[in-house]
């Protein structure tokens, strides 16, 4: 019962810290918090409404208003060696590498701004974190030639931040990436694959790669974390009204993947311990890796003093059409076939491989209630196997 209490007084006194007395409705008509998508939201959006694959009254209002918590537009980075004055060592960063570039979002800052719309070289990209559900995703955000840039509309669905493209004004679903409503509902955004690590473990793996500055045009308490105490395995989400699935506490963390339309979560109660799991997803070899070195964004109110709960990784493991099975020793994974090392991004640092990249694949590290409200099918692991 405290514990409930507590979150709850904790998302209060976010909304009212984030965006003032304005919310202070929140706390005194809490019903307000349910209200219908569509008596709050018509006069402020041009989205079309009666286009949409789900019913308006899954989305509801999370509290702050359409962009109250606003988008990084143009985003700003510096050397690892710069942001090491202010960001921890294990402190959670979204590594993203593309077209030959990695980048580092801290999430004390994405905390504060859930989205940041990027590019890097010719690739349009949005970066986004749900603190909510602990959804770190990265995706392609041109859409049939089409770019589109994101916002935060205020507005979550089974807890999950819905977002908005400035084009159309259609609203996203975070987690899916699929339009729910508005002139592209139906449509989904292509994902890239992301992971969130620690940022020691980052700029090891990428002396030269950018890291997201704290230069970003907004005054926010940086390195704090509004959401104290929210991922403890015994609490409850917040506005969430979805049936929950018994496998799992709702606020597990679990590594999720979603290959070909087969979905399976392994938790990090089991990833934790084992450290390494070879596994086979619709006979297409797999193997989840979960090193020591990254803490929580959603414990301490300094995320700097929070506990490390790991960081974790998904590939494909064989490496020019030669299966490698791999062993966890002090932070690193080792190769039964060479020795090599090999670190959380699957690149192998050391020994006969060295230099080597296992191919990344899509996957979440999110709150169990989540990932299963919109994945119900999902297989769990350790669990679905006995």
């Amino acid at each position: 019962m405290t514990k409930t209490i507590t979150n709850s007084h904790i998302i209060f006194a976010l909304l009212i810290t984030l965006f003032g007395s304005a919310c202070l409705s929140a706390q005194t008509a809490p019903q307000q918090q349910l209200e219908t998508t569509k008596d709050r939201m018509r006069a402020s959006w041009r989205t079309k409404l009666e286009k949409r694959i789900v019913p308006l009254e899954e989305i509801i209002a999370g509290g702050p208003p359409k962009d109250g918590i606003p988008a990084i537009n143009s985003p700003r980075f510096v050397a690892p060696l710069e942001a090491a004055e202010w960001l921890g060592g294990n402190e959670p960063v979204i590594s993203l590498t593309l077209k030959g570039e990695s980048r580092a979002y801290p999430l004390q800052i994405l905390m504060w701004h859930e989205i940041v719309n990027d590019q890097i070289q010719d690739q349009l990209v949005t970066v986004t974190f749900c603190p909510l559900c602990n959804t770190a995703i990265a995706f392609d955000r041109r859409l049939e030639g089409r770019a589109l840039d994101f916002g935060v509309s205020g507005m979550l669905r089974h807890s999950d931040m819905v977002m908005y493209d400035r084009q159309t004004e259609s609203w996203w679903q975070q987690i899916s990436g699929e339009a729910l409503v508005g002139d592209l509902a139906g449509k989904i955004l292509r994902q890239f694959p992301a992971q969130i690590i620690g940022f020691d473990q980052f700029r090891r793996a990428f002396p030269k790669g950018k890291v997201l500055s704290r230069e970003t045009g907004f005054s926010r308490e940086y390195g704090r974390n509004p959401y104290t105490g929210y991922d403890s395995i015994d609490g409850k989400p917040f506005l969430f009204k979805g049936k929950t699935d018994t496998r799992l506490k709702p606020m597990e963390r679990v590594v999720a993947i979603d290959l070909n339309g087969t979905a399976k979560a392994y938790p990090h109660s089991v990833t934790s311990r084992l450290r390494v799991i070879p596994d086979s997803i619709r006979e297409t070899d797999v193997v989840v890796f979960h090193a020591e070195g990254a803490q929580s964004a959603l414990d301490r109110s300094r995320i700097a003093e929070s506990r490390d709960i790991g960081a974790t990784g998904v590939f494909r493991p064989e490496l020019d059409g030669k299966k490698l099975t791999f062993s966890y020793k002090d932070g690193f994974f080792i190769d039964k076939e060479t020795g090599s090392k090999w670190d959380i991004l699957g690149q192998a640092i050391s020994g006969e491989l060295k230099g080597s990249q296992l191919e990344r694949l899509v996957h979440s590290d999110i709150f169990a209630f989540a990932w299963l409200i919109f994945k119900p099918e999902t297989a769990i692991y350790g669990a679905d196997e006995k």
